[in-house]
């Protein structure tokens, strides 16, 4: 390590111990620094002192002992003499500077200096100091490369130091590296949720991944920790790369060349995206870069869409992850219908955080399992967040008649999806039947009418906005009465 002493003694040598927050306020560099700052300095502290002792000393050389240093600010320091006194005054450095009836105003080159020194010490002070603080700051300049240096093996160091002092007192390990692309953590921990705990007993977790396991299928309930542990994960592979022990009682790792991320939900609806096409290209960025060796965590994909375009989605992107690219893959979903790719792709492996459920009431007990969840209890944190009773009473009535296959359907007549646009498709199928009938009677006979139902055909009404089938129509109607 380069100390830069020289720098630094160059620095305590000219900036004073506690310099103002502007570099144009002056009482920044230290006395000594500078010998004509000084000099302004001593003038501007010392000025009255140094009139008082030039007074004296021209009375006793002159022997007038009325002879008096005035000031007003027209014409600045004079030493005046009465004038029966003037006959005593024999020196010629005296230069007269005013008349007054009874006395005679002079000035001396030793006091018009002093004056020019008196009156303007402030404002050069802070000229001087300001100027000597830039040829300051331009050598400083030259030490830049070291001071880089310098601050770069402070900067290693104090990270490491950090490394240390965590490590103790967190009690974590020091991890090892896998050869052979091997990943097993042994009662690990997320370090960021056990520190915010700190009085509670965080529950570890286990994690293993090789060759046969690359992809882990995770389900279990809400709030169980799912998303705590496919973050932990991350975090021991990201602190272990970065030189630290990790908060494990044991880590084989691999060297991860990027760590993808999809979790959690955000719009980014400046851009016009929905927090479904955010999500979507959250995992086409993963999917594009990932190699085999990436850590890929999902979290829960598909779900911002319908039930069967999410799992659909969701069980192509695990598939396209196991066959083409080979990157170690954690993948959290509530379609439970997904877990039977443990059985159908080699290398996916079904794990679960457990819950049990106690008096009607779920249990997270933040563990996690070989094997697929039983369930999602997701009415019974429904009930946790204190939703009301009836609404779920409701909701397991519901459940109950779709896990039995006949979901009870009310009465009323179904809401259409959009009833403008069935309205027009209704008058559109009345104005081709209507076409279709008259070009069967006669064919060919009318060109206009004709063209009319060939348009008609063209249109992709199901890919039309109402207002656009709307507009067409309204055209096609303008064809046919002209």
């Amino acid at each position: 390590m380069d100390p830069c002493g020289d720098l630094a003694e160059l620095l305590e040598r000219a900036i004073g111990e506690n310099p103002p927050l502007s570099i144009k306020e002056g009482n920044m560099i230290r006395d000594g620094y500078h010998e004509e700052l000084d000099q302004y300095r001593d003038a501007s502290r010392n000025g009255k002192t140094w009139i008082a002792q030039l007074e004296k000393q021209e009375r006793e050389r002159t022997g007038i002992k009325s002879l008096k240093i005035g000031y007003n600010r027209i014409f600045g320091y004079y030493l005046e003499i009465t004038r029966p006194n003037l006959h005593l005054l024999q020196d010629d450095r005296y230069e007269r500077k005013q008349t007054l009836s009874n006395a005679e105003r002079f000035i001396t080159p030793e006091l018009k200096e002093k004056e020019a020194l008196i009156l303007q010490a402030d404002e050069k002070c802070v000229q001087l100091e300001y100027d000597l603080f830039l040829a300051l700051r331009e050598t400083v300049k030259t030490y830049i490369p070291r001071l880089q240096q310098l601050a770069r093996v402070i900067s290693e160091l104090d990270a490491l130091q950090c490394f240390a002092t965590i490590s103790e007192q967190r009690r974590y390990t020091q991890p090892r590296f896998s050869d052979d692309n091997v990943l097993h953590i042994h009662n690990g921990r997320h370090p960021v949720v056990e520190k915010v705990m700190q009085a509670q007993e965080y529950v570890p977790n286990s994690c293993t991944m090789n060759a046969e396991r690359e992809i882990l299928l995770i389900t279990g309930p809400n709030m169980s920790g799912k998303s705590t542990f496919m973050r932990q994960i991350a975090l021991t592979s990201i602190l272990a790369q970065i030189g630290c022990f990790v908060p494990a009682e044991e880590a084989v790792l691999p060297i991860f060349d990027k760590v993808f991320t999809r979790i959690g939900a955000a719009d980014d609806l400046i851009s016009g995206q929905s927090t479904f096409m955010v999500e979507m290209l959250e995992a086409k960025n993963a999917i594009d870069h990932a190699t085999q060796n990436s850590l890929i965590l999902f979290d829960e994909i598909g779900r911002g869409t319908s039930t069967y375009d999410g799992m659909a989605l969701a069980q192509s992107i695990i598939e396209y992850i196991h066959d083409e690219i080979g990157a170690k893959t954690i993948f959290s979903t509530h379609y439970h219908e997904l877990t039977v790719l443990g059985g159908k792709l080699s290398r996916v492996k079904n794990v679960h955080v457990s819950a049990v459920e106690q008096n009607g009431k779920v249990v997270f007990l933040h563990k996690v399992k070989e094997g697929a969840a039983d369930k999602s209890y997701g009415i019974h944190v429904a009930q946790l967040a204190e939703l009301p009773d009836k609404l779920i009473k409701r909701a397991n009535e519901i459940l109950a008649e779709l896990e039995e296959g006949k979901p009870e359907v009310r009465q009323e007549t179904p809401v259409k999806q959009n009833d403008r646009v069935q309205e027009e498709l209704a008058a559109v199928d009345e104005q081709l039947s209507f076409f279709g009938e008259q070009k069967s009677v006669k064919k060919n006979e009318n060109t206009k009418e004709h063209k009319v139902i060939e348009e008609l055909k063209s249109l992709s009404v199901l890919e039309m906005t109402p207002l656009e089938a709307l507009n067409a129509l309204y055209q096609i109607q303008k064809k046919v009465k002209g």
